[in-house]
């Protein structure tokens, strides 16, 4: 366990680092530790440490780990980062904080109806595709807008901002570029939108780029618990 405590102070110090090379202040970039298919021990350990954002891609997976540890670490923010089908999107609602995946207005609409009236509403990012692949879920660019509006005016739901999984590349320049084009994509979305406060970018490879292209979030797996299992 001593080793995720030195990876998140290691995590951190490249964020204090790449934050400084920019002009940007660290604390302006919030660590979101990606701990799917990781035991609940692990978890622990890095809340032990001082972290409280993390991130799950399965959600049954994830409500078990709710469930076990909402005693043992309550101030947990929990953030569903993976796809989301519509048959889940009840246990999303119930148990989430935040749903950086939404991309469609159904999804929106069944979290905001499923949204518990006693809980906060449910924070939400809409991932865009911003590397045009067709394999991969998000919005185009220019439908980014449209969803904005109508997600805004479901009540049970907050929208914070935009979150993207850019194009696995060996070429810097060209994340580089996709990379900025969220964050302008992001700044005029803030203008019409000035609660939107988080842009999620940026993983344990490119952590760097993407605090210098301007992430607010950087969402972490590998580097704070090693190697994932299959």
């Amino acid at each position: 366990m001593n080793t995720i405590v030195q990876h998140l102070t290691e995590v951190h110090d490249r964020i204090a680092a790449a934050a400084g090379a920019c002009g940007r202040r660290e604390h302006d970039i919030q660590l979101l530790a990606v701990s799917k298919t990781k035991p609940v021990a692990d978890i622990e350990a890095a809340y032990a440490a001082g972290q409280r954002q993390f991130g799950e891609n399965y959600v049954q997976e994830a409500v078990d780990k709710i469930m076990a540890l909402k005693t043992r670490c309550p101030e947990i923010s929990w953030h569903l980062i993976g796809p989301l089908q519509s048959n889940k999107s009840r246990l999303v609602a119930e148990h989430f904080d935040w749903v950086q995946t939404v991309d469609r207005l159904k999804i929106a609409q069944r979290l905001s109806d499923q949204r518990p009236v006693h809980m906060r509403p449910l924070n939400i990012c809409l991932q865009v595709n911003v590397s045009g692949e067709a394999s991969k879920s998000g919005l185009a660019p220019d439908e980014v807008e449209s969803l904005a509006e109508q997600v805004s005016a479901l009540p049970g739901l907050c929208l914070r901002g935009l979150m993207t999984i850019p194009e696995d590349t060996g070429d810097e320049q060209r994340l580089g570029t996709q990379l900025l084009e969220l964050k302008q994509l992001f700044d005029r979305m803030a203008e019409k939108h000035p609660q939107l406060d988080t842009l999620s970018m940026g993983m344990s490879n490119d952590l760097e780029l993407a605090v210098a292209c301007g992430s607010t979030l950087v969402r972490v797996g590998t580097a704070i618990f090693g190697s994932r299992n299959p």
